[in-house]
């Protein structure tokens, strides 16, 4: 069962996301918090395994508590919800440690996906959204000769890899081009993530780009 807290300073759109997840047999509605100060009081005490946090929330808001969040160590992910399509917003959500940026106004089964999504760590960026976010907000970095230092331990593979991850590639399409299988392609990914401390995915594409690993506008 996928837990889910709900934080939104608005309470009917609270109750309009609460009804379309609760229908669903594996994710539940453990919370729901009317800014970010109380956001992080309930994930604290919820745990719950995703966040819906908007942006623009009186006192704390979803930005920060995001952030506080994550800083914090906890397992939860957060997935932002807005009504406003600012990239920068995008970018600084990601750079908080967000899994996902929604608008509010995404049709049901794209919200249901999204949650289902972020439970398990998979991307939740299309290559276009991905290449438009980094490209825009990722300041290239001076260049460097040689490897930067945080990717010193990646293999040649998995460097490879990473690439691709922060080209908005799939597993499957990993696999593809790589001519390996689905399974192996995860099990890299999976070891990219965790030699270089990352959360997921997201994390992965915005550390390639500002390690200058990938330069915006390459490929």
């Amino acid at each position: 069962m996928i837990r889910v807290l709900l934080a939104d300073d608005q309470a009917l759109v609270r109750e309009g996301f609460a009804m379309i997840l609760d229908a669903q047999e594996d994710i539940e509605v453990v919370g729901e918090a009317p800014d970010g100060a109380a956001a992080m009081a309930l994930v604290r005490e919820l745990e719950p395994d995703v966040v819906l946090m908007d942006i623009r929330m009186p006192g704390v808001d979803g930005l920060e508590a995001t952030a506080r969040l994550l800083a914090g160590g906890t397992r939860t992910r957060v997935l932002i919800l807005t009504t406003f399509d600012l990239d920068e917003y995008v970018y600084e959500a990601f750079r908080a440690g967000a899994s996902g940026f929604l608008l509010k106004d995404v049709s049901r089964a794209q919200l249901i996906a999204a949650v289902r999504a972020a439970a398990v760590g998979d991307q939740l960026l299309s290559p276009a959204i991905t290449r438009k976010l980094i490209e825009q907000f990722v300041r290239r970095p001076p260049k460097r000769p040689g490897l930067p230092e945080a990717l010193a331990g990646l293999t040649e593979r998995e460097l490879h890899v990473l690439r691709l991850v922060a080209g908005g590639n799939s597993n499957a399409e990993i696999a593809r081009e790589l001519y390996l299988s689905e399974a192996t392609v995860k099990t890299h990914v999976g070891h990219v993530l965790q030699k270089l401390g990352l959360r997921d995915r997201v994390q992965a594409v915005v550390l390639a780009y500002e390690s200058g690993l990938v330069e915006p506008g390459a490929g």
